[in-house]
């Protein structure tokens, strides 16, 4: 049996990811992997602290080798690593070694980096609401994209328009 295909939906917050991951899922009739993060830190009963992002990305990364077993084609992973390690570095100024190590060695056959020209969406989770700000978020997560050496697709436009778009990416992963 070969391996599904992991597709990592990426970019700052309010940017769609986990509304197109999920749309995905239910197109491809696939699982999808949703944001730890979002759980952990609701049953925190204080702000978050360094450590708790490497306890949030060792969960993130166990749930997705999870769901991988149940994947016949696709994975969609609602953010990875990256996401932590850029809260990791803009928060703290450093980030754990396991995290990098981890992200030097897992791999994932397509990128869907989320554009921040959605409306912004309040949320209590949410940190940074500046359009400003998340466009810097943006950069550093291209970056991050174009660094990793995995294939990488820009997702813009309203929610019909990126899905379509992402759709026809992860369908063009089937003739590679």
């Amino acid at each position: 049996m070969s391996r599904p295909k992991r597709i990592l939906i990426l970019g700052p917050e309010s940017t769609g990811k986990s509304t197109l991951s999920e749309k995905l899922a239910k197109h491809f009739a696939e699982p999808w992997v949703p944001e730890v993060a979002r759980e952990y830190l609701e049953k925190l009963d204080r702000p978050y602290a360094f450590d708790d992002l490497l306890q949030i990305g060792k969960q993130q990364m166990q749930l997705e080798d999870e769901l991988a077993l149940q994947a016949n084609n696709y994975l969609f992973c609602d953010t990875d690593l990256r996401v932590i390690q850029v809260w990791s570095q803009h928060r703290y100024g450093k980030v754990d070694p396991w995290v990098l190590e981890e992200i030097a060695r897992r791999t994932y056959d397509l990128i869907l980096l989320c554009a921040t020209d959605l409306p912004w969406q309040a949320d209590p989770l949410r940190e940074h609401p500046d359009l400003e700000m998340r466009q810097q978020f943006f950069e550093i997560y291209k970056q991050l994209s174009q660094a990793s050496g995995f294939p990488w697709i820009l997702i813009s436009g309203d929610t019909a328009e990126r899905l379509s778009t992402a759709i026809q990416a992860v369908e063009s992963l089937k003739k590679e």
